[in-house]
């Protein structure tokens, strides 16, 4: 997403937290976000790809996304074969083509941790997630 959306989206969802808890215009936001158990708008994208990218490779997703995602194979034993990465296609173009799904998924999927990687259950899977997004 721009960044210029991102921050337009940030400030909105800033307002709705403090009027939510009803917080005054200046104090930090932070805090609040946390209360509410709200992610940041930049930390929600990431959640909403990696949830994607969770449904394509156990088949919940549509096969047009599931296809964009290639499962690492090495040709040799190694233990990252375990480690459940993918593919992270070289992209021409730095301004669009890392913000393609092919490429944006398999990079923020070789960045989470193995437990979170190997969830058995969606909903186990989004429960970590928010979890580890909220802890970094």
């Amino acid at each position: 997403m721009d960044c210029q959306h991102a921050k337009k989206l940030q400030r909105i969802q800033n307002s709705a937290a403090r009027l939510v808890a009803r917080v005054k215009k200046f104090d930090h936001i932070s805090p609040v976000l946390n209360n509410l158990h709200w992610l940041t708008v930049s930390k929600r994208i990431t959640f909403k790809i990696l949830l994607i990218t969770y449904k394509a490779l156990h088949g919940l997703a549509p096969t047009y996304l599931s296809e964009l995602l290639t499962v690492y194979k090495p040709s040799h034993c190694l233990r990252s074969e375990i480690s459940n990465l993918l593919v992270v296609p070289k992209c021409r173009t730095k301004l669009y083509g890392e913000r393609a799904f092919a490429v944006a998924a398999p990079t923020l999927w070789t960045k989470l941790p193995r437990e979170i990687k190997n969830c058995a259950s969606v909903a186990a899977f989004k429960t970590r997630l928010k979890t580890f997004l909220f802890k970094n």
